[in-house]
């Protein structure tokens, strides 16, 4: 269930800092329960994943340790997981139905992506990328706000970035057999790749604090260095197969995205 990885979904709670409903505690209720909701789907879909690639996992050097390619949990018992988890997801949806149709478009984004489009090159990249723009629109729609344009495209950027890297990383790290869509990357393109998207979520970022608020503009160089700590430790100790891994094992990362938070909070709400 990978339950590390539920950092990310963090990004559900973005449209409630940006959105002025900070002081809402119906608003954080909501925008929580939202969240609480992807830990569980994106959890149910790791789970699915994991149950797919039984045998290309027991080939990667670290993927091989999960439960599943390991035989340390029966496939029995994931179909059993997956059954609880969908159902677990069929009730809290019913507290927030809008909220719950996000919920189903990520779930079944991802069996498409578990089944076909993780074997189809850029497309791959693209639907990790937008399972992170259904977490901050899940967010816009719990706490009944739209989503904006910037932030939807900031997102996406950001998104398109780490899934960059990631593949990056995992052609440098593995084998093709561990994953077929690897065979048809390359290293400097995963780095053009990379470099566009990191600028793309950069610019937009920027155009969208000075849009919404000027004074944010002090929040940008929090960005940058986040952007440049990330790819120094990928390069420097070849992380990024996972970015929960990253953020967890580097505290100048950890603090910066702190400083950033705290930064957006102070000058939104003081």
């Amino acid at each position: 269930m990978r339950p590390k990885h539920w950092v990310k979904n963090l990004f559900v709670l973005a449209p409630v800092i940006f959105s002025g409903l900070l002081d809402s505690k119906v608003a954080i209720v909501d925008a929580f329960l939202a969240m609480v909701l992807f830990c569980i789907a994106s959890s149910v879909t790791y789970v699915f994943n994991d149950y797919m690639d039984i045998e290309s996992d027991r080939q990667h050097p670290i993927k091989s340790k999960r439960p599943l390619a390991s035989g340390d949990i029966s496939k029995q018992a994931a179909i059993i997981l997956i059954c609880i988890l969908y159902s677990v997801i069929i009730v809290l949806g019913m507290f927030n139905k809008n909220v719950f149709s996000v919920v189903v478009s990520y779930v079944l984004l991802n069996i498409a992506y578990s089944l076909y489009l993780k074997h189809q090159p850029v497309l791959d990249i693209f639907t990790i990328a937008i399972g992170f723009v259904l977490r901050v629109y899940a967010g816009a729609v719990a706490i009944q706000v739209p989503l904006s344009a910037w932030m939807f495209i900031t997102t996406f950027s950001l998104a398109l970035f780490l899934a960059s890297i990631k593949r990056r990383q995992e052609i440098l790290k593995s084998n093709a057999m561990s994953r077929n869509v690897l065979r048809f990357y390359t290293v400097p393109l995963m780095n053009r790749y990379a470099e566009m998207s990191s600028i793309c979520a950069l610019l937009f970022y920027s155009l969208f604090v000075i849009s919404v608020n000027t004074e944010m503009v002090i929040t940008i160089p929090f960005v940058i260095f986040g952007l440049y700590r990330y790819w120094f430790v990928v390069e420097g100790n070849g992380r990024g197969e996972s970015p929960a891994d990253v953020l967890f094992e580097d505290y100048q990362l950890q603090l910066s995205i702190l400083l950033w938070v705290a930064s957006c909070i102070y000058i939104i709400w003081i």
